[in-house]
Order: structure tokens, then sequence, then C-alpha cells
């Protein structure tokens, strides 16, 4: 039987852990190494979303939870160049459980300096937050030979305008003519990061 103490921390672990299943379970898509989740399309991530922002790495490293040594997570912090959902601040610090040990070496690929846009979940109870869908709500922003920004997610953007015409109709949503024509015939690969962006404001101010 184990002792009191110990029995304390094996309820708060199992407790975490049914968290993190909750949190896959509640917002699925493909994931980080390790976990494996399911579609999610703009229009339901930017839903789930309790902050979107753009920004810059400062920093990420991988320590376990302050609560559940056990548990190792990446904590990242970036400099925020515009919120397009919530108020992040200057900088914003969020914390993500880490599913598979080879996601410690390389901070679950969060880089420094690493130019970013985020689709976030509020942090739970245990200060776990993620993107939306893992690699789904994490674009990398590049740009191409011409100097134009580009986004893209871990998925390549695959179905990621899938059913948001259908979505954005429901919500009463008047999307611009950019917009509207980008979903009526959406396609894998990356985008330019301004229409992204007016997007996602236009499915956000239907919340």
């Amino acid at each position: 039987m184990l002792p009191r103490d110990g029995l304390r921390a094996w309820h708060g672990l199992a407790a975490v852990t049914l968290c993190l299943v909750a949190l896959l379970g509640a917002h699925p898509a493909a994931a980080q190494r390790g976990a494996i989740t399911a579609p999610r399309n703009l229009s339901e991530m930017v839903d789930q979303a309790g902050v979107i922002v753009r920004g810059q790495i400062l920093t990420a490293h991988a320590e376990p939870h302050p609560q559940f040594p056990a548990l190792w997570t990446v904590v990242v912090t970036l400099q925020v160049s515009e919120s397009l959902k919530g108020q992040p601040g200057a900088t914003y610090t969020f914390r993500q459980f880490i599913w598979d040990m080879r996601d410690r070496e390389d901070a679950a690929g969060y880089r420094k300096g690493s130019h970013m846009l985020l689709l976030l979940l509020s942090p739970n109870a245990q200060g776990l937050s993620s993107p939306i869908g893992l690699e789904q709500g994490r674009f990398r922003i590049t740009s191409d030979a011409g100097g134009n920004l580009l986004a893209v997610n871990g998925r390549g953007n695959a179905g990621l305008l899938n059913g948001v015409a259908v979505s954005a109709s429901s919500k009463g949503v008047a999307l611009s003519g950019r917009a509207a024509a980008m979903v009526a015939a959406p396609a894998a690969g990356p985008l330019p990061l301004d229409d992204l962006r007016g997007l996602i404001r236009q499915l956000a101010g239907a919340n």
C-alpha cells in the first residue's frame, strides 16, 4: 500500500494524465512525436483557441512540470508582434506537455529566433497549453524569393480550409472577396500570411 504522500502524488499524476487525454480528445489534430489526433479546420481551431498570436520565439527549453516532475514539458516565450485573439501582452509564455522524449532534445521544434503564428489553447488547471491540434495550430512564417511572407503548419496546411466556407456561412460571417476565393478552392501548401491573418480575424470576430 502506498504511503499517504505517495498516494497523493499518484492521484495528482493520474489527474494530469486524464487532463492530457481529455485535451487531445477535445482538441484533436495530428501531433508532436508520440501523440495521435484527428484533423481540425481553421474555423474549428479559431473557435477553440484562447489566444492567437504572431511573434518571434525568444526562448524555448524542456523541463519537468513543476508539480509533477515525472512529466516533461517545453516552456516557450515569444515576443508578440500581433494578437489576433485574446490579450497576450508584449510577451507570451506557455507550457506544453512533451509526449516523446526526443522532443526534449529540440524543445519540440520551437527554435529561438523563429517566427510563428500560434493558435493556442487556454492553459488548463495544471498550467498546460499547446497549439490547437498541436502542429496543425502551429504555423511557421517564412518568405519567398520575392520577400512575401508565407505561413504553413506542420501538415503543410492540408485540410486547413476544408469546410471553412460552410462554417463561416453558418456563423453569419460574410468573408471578404479574397478570403472567400481562398476557401472556395482549398488547397494544401503555404498561404500568404496576410491572407491567413485576415481570414483568422474574420472568423475570430464571429465568436
